[in-house]
């Protein structure tokens, strides 16, 4: 079995800073209370676009010949990018700190830096599974402290991979996606499809003493950072990896059925990981922490209206955990674990829970803010092992008009604690591909067979491995 490129050389062509071809007024734009609960680092997501052939390139650019693919859609891309950030602003600033040392955006029109590179590698010998030697630091800008970040690398083969990082305080996923969107489309001379809204107003807090801030759930499912226990050192100090994996949509229904039919796939999935997760727990690991990413769009309707919702760019996130000891959960029921996780996700799926969110972050300003399911339940008596999973598995397909991306996947910088799962649906197939960020007991136990987790190596792994089912 191939195992893919991870050694290869990158060249930086050049590096520019792309301004709104229309600049706004210097202005000072508040995060909001549910960006107040995401903490300084950048997320990162990239995509992979083979070269073009004659059915896949745009009209326009068919005239224009193959060779040239790469520095030809370079250059678009940077004219496109140029007409977004000037519907999208707040990209093009700086997170700077206000008077009461909470960060803010400052709309100053700096621009986003975007870095054209050459790596020589085929698209096809690239090694997905190991993104911390194959991706990062080559594919997706580095050290980076800008809001957005972006490199265009064109590749050996003459396919191009996209690579973003932007500041997670500033967007989610979602969000992200509303840009990414727009961008292809203004590449492609088409109407954006969603104006996004930055009305932090209509996410302001109520009137905290009548309201359900009080709720002991959001003590529990988020710590002001002051009061973080002082880690441990065995626990801290232990290795994570990086790691994607496919997993087929037999394998996914294969889920459902082994929890009756009765939860959401993705309800299934985080029953099956937790139980993976309890079989790695080690002595004094006693709790098992499981948490999940919830998009609060959905539910919060009734006060501004599903349209606002929906085009609301900014962070729209809670994290709800459950614990369970590390021995009950193995010998649990796939379907038994599911109504767990679903008596702890159901409570955070409404939208009193997100309008209380929004007033007991008001009630701890300025005090910074972590999740607790990222740094594990533990008590003076008992350490947890911990992972969350993010419940967004469907986002629009990216085309700058060379075709939809072949592949895509986000990923992150190494963390100290924890674990973290983001399953993305792959629209043509309803398969998953899993972006993993683990220790390495953890990997273990996932490719432990029988197993769902398909380590994905290698592009044409990714295409041949439709809706085959391993469990």
């Amino acid at each position: 079995m191939a195992s893919g490129s991870n050694e290869y050389e990158i060249l930086i062509r050049s590096v520019e800073t792309v301004v709104p071809t229309v600049l706004v007024q210097k202005h000072r734009l508040p995060l909001s209370n549910f960006d107040l609960l995401l903490p300084p680092a950048h997320a990162r997501h990239y995509f992979c676009f083979q070269k073009p052939t004659p059915t896949t390139v745009s009209t326009k650019d068919a005239s224009a010949g193959f060779i040239t693919f790469p520095t030809m859609k370079v250059a678009a891309l940077k004219a496109a990018l140029s007409k977004v950030l000037v519907i999208y602003y707040p990209l093009a600033g700086e997170i700077v700190t206000n008077s009461a040392g909470e960060p803010e955006i400052l709309c100053n029109n700096r621009g986003v830096d975007l870095i054209e590179a050459y790596a020589d590698v085929e698209l096809r010998k690239l090694n997905l599974y190991n993104p911390d030697d194959s991706v990062e630091a080559k594919l997706l800008p580095k050290d980076t402290k800008d809001t957005l970040c972006i490199q265009v690398t064109e590749l050996r083969c003459g396919a191009m991979v996209v690579g973003c990082a932007f500041d997670h305080r500033v967007a989610d996923a979602y969000s992200f996606f509303m840009f990414m969107s727009a961008w292809a489309n203004i590449a492609l001379n088409k109407p954006i499809n969603q104006m996004p809204s930055f009305c932090r107003f209509l996410l302001s807090s109520r009137n905290i003493s009548s309201s359900n801030s009080s709720d002991p759930i959001y003590d529990q499912i988020f710590t002001p950072l002051s009061l973080q226990p002082p880690p441990n050192p065995e626990i801290s100090s232990e290795t994570r990896v990086n790691h994607i994996y496919y997993i087929s949509a037999v394998d996914i229904a294969r889920l459902q059925e082994l929890s009756s039919h009765s939860h959401s796939k993705i309800v299934c999935f985080i029953a099956y990981f937790w139980k993976i997760l309890a079989r790695t727990a080690r002595r004094g690991e006693k709790l098992c922490s499981m948490g999940a990413v919830v998009d609060g769009r959905s539910f919060m309707k009734t006060v501004h209206g599903d349209n606002f919702m929906k085009n609301y760019f900014g962070n729209v996130l809670s994290v709800p955990f459950g614990n369970l000891q590390a021995k009950t959960l193995i010998h649990m029921t796939l379907a038994e674990v599911a109504e767990e996780v679903s008596k702890w996700l159901s409570p955070a799926k409404k939208e009193d829970h997100f309008l209380g969110l929004l007033d007991w972050v008001e009630a701890q300003r300025p005090k910074p803010i972590v999740s607790t399911a990222h740094l594990g339940d533990s008590n003076e008596e008992d350490e947890s092992i911990s992972c969350v999973v993010s419940s967004g598995t469907r986002f629009p397909e990216i085309n700058f008009g060379w075709g939809n991306a072949t592949f895509s996947s986000c990923h992150f910088p190494v963390r100290e604690k924890g674990g973290y799962l983001f399953p993305i649906l792959q629209s043509n197939t309803g398969d998953w591909v899993v972006y993993a960020q683990v220790a390495p007991r953890i990997v273990a136990a996932m490719e432990q067979e029988p197993t769902i987790f398909c380590p994905l190596r290698t592009l044409h792994e990714y295409k041949s491995k439709s809706s085959r089912a391993r469990l």
